[in-house]
């Protein structure tokens, strides 16, 4: 399995190979942000790529949305179309090496381009991440997981086993909403922090 690190992920965004960036924010996820009602809470959007759901929440009013990515070359993509986000609230480094908190952690198309074996570390860091009462949600590929990723698939069985020790899991169902290309191919889920 080759090695998934700042490197590879800049040389992705340089050669534009960058097949999961659908160019805007996804329907599922604009949905759920569009009846999100406390504009003040502290979002996350870990592994943001070019960011479009930080550029969305941003766009409607939530101001304390942070995006991180370990590519340098991916966050020039918000840079670039969102000149007025907040620098501070750009952070390029590795996602287990981060140390805020939130209220709410917005999951898209980074799980599934990890390293299969951090799995049970991104359940660990999300959990740390998440004040209390915090919530994590978003969504995960519904097909086999495979060695040939990213991205790597997975299961609803593998995904309750694995977030169901330090999370309450409120929803994991297939995505009703989904972009065409992925349309039987997602799952939606929101989980609580566990205390």
């Amino acid at each position: 399995m080759q090695k998934l690190d700042k490197l590879y992920w800049d040389k992705r965004y340089k050669q534009q190979l960058t097949g999961w960036d659908i160019g805007f924010v996804s329907s599922p996820l604009k949905e759920y942000i569009d009846q999100l009602e406390n504009k003040d809470m502290r979002i996350l959007v870990p592994g943001a790529g070019n960011a479009y759901e930080a550029e969305y929440l941003f766009n409607s009013g939530f101001l304390n949305c942070h995006i991180l990515d370990i590519s340098e070359e991916a966050i020039k993509g918000i840079k670039m179309r969102c000149p007025q986000f907040p620098e501070d609230q750009i952070h390029c480094s590795d996602f287990f090496d981060h140390s805020f908190q939130y209220d709410l952690i917005i999951e898209q198309t980074f799980f599934c381009a990890l390293n299969p074996d951090f799995r049970p570390a991104y359940a660990e860091k999300m959990h740390q991440l998440l004040k209390d009462g915090g919530y994590l949600c978003g969504l995960l590929f519904d097909f086999p997981l495979n060695a040939q990723g990213p991205p790597y698939g997975g299961s609803e069985q593998e995904y309750r086993k694995l977030f169901s020790g330090v999370f309450n899991i409120e929803k994991l169902e297939s995505c009703y909403n989904s972009i065409a290309p992925r349309m039987g191919s997602e799952f939606f889920f929101k989980c609580t922090k566990k205390l």
